[in-house]
């Protein structure tokens, strides 16, 4: 019989008065792939930083059992001094340092006092020709993808002597090659004898590497899953949610009008290199009602033309035309872009689409203020009408419009992003990533927020890695690689394989 490496029993955990976890109960054998699974804010993150002390004992309730030793971590060292490793979800890095030196930080390889370079670089080298990244210790970090880097963050478990690896979205800012790799990693630490927790929202990875699930629903532990072959993607969404979710994509009938914005001759240089030119020669129109799709691979250049539009907040030596309504803009300013109906979802909402230690009220007028002013004067009591609708709208789940952004789940955050932009009445919304890191439930409320919009008449452009995403949603799709638009789909057309087809054919005849 497999041994119970780990046993958390009836643990309860409260924020101001609110339970985040209630009786939670989870199992772990030795030497599984477990994962946890449930909707933002069903208390998964929450139950691991119990786990590995970021949490200590003592504030909250409920008993750990680890190699039937019960533990009270009272910080991040006491788990690991247990071989317990958390990589979080926002990687822990310094970015100027380089991978040798962020692998064994807080754990330097030293003598006499004395950090040995020699024997740092050597002993990384060896860990990372273990895991497979293929790369020099001494590169500095920041000159890293964001694959590489969360290699390291798993290098410097690897220093720890882990047993039990915890994994917060690990792939949640990768791409499919990362994310494979990544998953073939886990299979041979499972290999070797190592115990992974994993916490993810794409359930094809869980279902590909996972050897039992848990789900947790509004702070509880649901049931616990055998992953076989009978176990459906549909049962387990039935589990997070409560309920069968319906059509995964919400239907809609779209009534397109004409050519609302048009960008032609989109030429952009990179910010730091002025030899190297990130987007070529891009046109591309979006008419009234319609949802227009970008797909490529990473670094195909996709954020970057996004946000040179918006206000050319990337890049040098910008040039090309913009027209809206057949009238050329001039939107060289974020300012001027908001102003002209141009609104921008960042990829990156916990860096830059929210103040996350300002309240939800506050997050949300920051971007119209003028729509809650008189004499340029904020209304106070117009701000939290304003606000309280878009909680509402919008199934913010939160105690108030008080409550600070931080304290949110992912999904919760992404909405309160849309509706500062929303409020600022745009034509044209850019949604950047829109549905990374969010649960199924809080992936169809999106879809449906973007349904309405269309059918408001706002134009919409879609940026997504997930390529199913774009073309379920997308009326059509633009096809980017190497900066440049290499096909246009829509209709019967618009499916993967044709996708792929126009990026590998421009990479072959280099177009």
């Amino acid at each position: 019989m497999t041994q119970i490496i780990l046993n958390m029993n009836n643990i309860t955990k409260e924020f101001y008065g609110v339970k985040a976890l209630n009786n939670v109960n989870l199992e772990v054998r030795e030497g599984e792939i477990h994962a946890l699974v449930g909707e933002n804010g069903a208390g998964k993150s929450t139950l691991m930083n119990v786990l590995s002390g970021v949490y200590p004992h003592g504030t909250y309730t409920g008993d750990i059992l680890y190699e039937g030793e019960e533990c009270k971590f009272i910080d991040i060292r006491d788990s690991e001094s247990k071989g317990i490793v958390i990589i979080h979800q926002e990687l822990t890095l310094s970015p100027f340092m380089s991978a040798a030196e962020n692998v064994f930080l807080g754990n330097e390889r030293s003598k006499n006092g004395v950090i040995d370079w020699e024997k740092t670089s050597t002993e990384a080298k060896k860990i990372f020709e273990k895991i497979g990244l293929n790369e020099n210790p001494d590169t500095i970090v920041n000159e890293l993808g964001v694959g590489k880097q969360q290699l390291i963050e798993i290098a410097k478990a690897l220093t720890k002597d882990v047993k039990l690896l915890i994994l917060d979205e690990p792939t949640a800012s990768l791409n499919e090659d990362d994310s494979e790799n990544l998953l073939k990693l886990l299979l041979e630490f499972k290999k070797s004898g190592i115990t992974s927790i994993l916490i993810s929202h794409k359930l094809n990875e869980i279902q590909r590497v996972a050897d039992r699930i848990t789900i947790l629903r509004d702070g509880s532990t649901i049931e616990t899953l055998n992953n076989d072959e009978t176990l459906s993607e549909d049962r387990i969404i039935r589990g997070m949610v409560g309920r069968d979710i319906g059509d995964y994509y919400p239907s809609r009938d779209s009534e397109i009008g004409e050519i609302f914005f048009e960008i032609k001759n989109w030429n952009v240089v990179d910010a730091v290199d002025n030899k190297k030119k990130i987007i070529e020669d891009v046109d591309i129109n979006i008419r009234s009602g319609e949802v227009v799709g970008i797909a490529g691979l990473m670094g195909a250049g996709r954020t970057e033309f996004a946000m040179s539009v918006f206000g050319e907040s990337y890049g040098k030596k910008i040039s090309g035309t913009i027209t809206k309504n057949e009238k050329e803009l001039n939107i060289n300013t974020v300012s001027k872009a908001i102003n002209n109906g141009i609104a921008y979802v960042t990829e990156d909402r916990k860096d830059y689409g929210l103040v996350l230690i300002d309240n939800i009220k506050n997050n949300i007028s920051l971007a119209n203020f003028e729509k809650i002013s008189k004499n340029n004067i904020i209304n106070k009591n117009e701000e939290i009408k304003v606000t309280e609708n878009y909680r509402k709208d919008l199934n913010i789940r939160s105690r108030d419009i008080l409550q600070k952004t931080e304290d949110l789940s992912g999904g919760n955050q992404q909405k309160v992003v849309l509706s500062r932009w929303m409020l600022s009445g745009p034509d044209l919304l850019i949604l950047d990533e829109p549905t990374r890191g969010i649960d199924v439930g809080a992936k169809r409320e999106i879809y449906t927020i973007v349904n309405d919009l269309a059918a408001q008449g706002k134009s919409i452009l879609m940026i997504s890695s997930e390529l199913p995403e774009l073309l379920e949603m997308c009326d059509r799709v633009y096809v980017m690689n190497e900066g440049r638009i290499v096909g246009e789909l829509e209709g019967e057309d618009a499916i993967a394989e044709n996708v792929m087809k126009c990026i590998m054919k421009y990479s072959r005849e280099g177009i």
